[in-house]
């Protein structure tokens, strides 16, 4: 028997894009680690994909979430082919180096709005499709504490900003049809995209994680915990909700205004 046909006959279909690498391979095995259906590893690293789907015991799809298109084509495919899609994790993403706004080309800032912003809208409609016509489903996109703050990232930062409000107007719009979509906010987490600039001398990593509370980054998994919690029956009255997950940078920051964090014995 296919992977397909079990997985419409035992469980849930969970579909995460930007599976192939960082949060959204994290949350590919947290969703197969949890058990009870088939993951869909969606990227537009194929190759990259079909190992963590290899790992998982899921399937793999090569996609290009900024080609609207292909989006609705694969979706399609993905209903067809693994049976209806239950859960949808919009974690596809590009990040930013920190330059200055006339420093920072248009294309690549196009690129970054087209994935980052787009790319998650464009995959909410197309998989809500059919969850609003089956009348339940669960959208949880990745957003960034980004989108929360001001920060010399001119172009992903209002990209992530635009994922919260999407996350907010889509939940109003489809929570009358069942469909819950909630956003979670990542904070400084070490995923490989993070590491390489780490290695190139894109970021300081005691920066990172001494403006944080906890002081210290955050995982993958962690991030991957609470996307399978909001995407979960257990979040069944959440919905339109933006979660930080960020170690308490958010609430430590305001602090630098008065010499920084305290030391934990002073």
């Amino acid at each position: 028997m296919s992977a397909a046909v079990n997985a419409t006959t035992s469980g849930q279909v969970r579909v995460v894009t930007g599976g192939a690498s960082g949060i959204g391979a994290a949350c590919a095995r947290k969703f197969a680690q949890d058990g009870g259906g088939l993951v869909a590893v969606v990227d537009r690293d194929f190759a990259r994909a079909q190992a963590v789907a290899n790992e998982i015991g899921g399937r793999a799809y090569a996609l290009d979430v900024g080609d609207e298109r292909a989006v609705e084509a694969c979706a399609e495919t993905i209903e067809r082919e693994c049976g209806p899609v239950d859960v949808l994790v919009n974690s596809a993403g590009i990040i930013q180096v920190p330059v200055r706004p006339h420093d920072l080309p248009m294309q690549r800032w196009d690129d970054i709005v087209r994935v980052d912003q787009r790319g998650t809208y464009v995959a909410c409609t197309a998989f809500a499709r059919a969850m609003i016509a089956r009348g339940r489903g669960s959208i949880v996109n990745i957003a960034s504490i980004a989108g929360m703050r001001s920060m010399p990232l001119h172009a992903y930062a209002p990209a992530k900003a635009a994922v919260v409000s999407m996350t907010a107007c889509l939940a109003a719009e489809w929570g009358p049809a069942g469909v819950r979509v909630n956003a979670v906010s990542p904070g400084y987490t070490l995923t490989p995209a993070l590491q390489d600039a780490i290695d190139r001398g894109e970021r300081d990593v005691s920066n990172l994680s001494n403006n944080a509370a906890l002081k210290r980054l955050v995982t993958p998994d962690e991030i991957a915990a609470v996307v399978a919690f909001l995407a979960s029956d257990a979040a069944s009255a959440m919905t339109g909700v933006n979660v930080p997950v960020d170690c308490g940078w958010l609430a430590a920051t305001p602090w630098n205004t008065y010499g920084g964090l305290r030391e934990a014995n002073g």
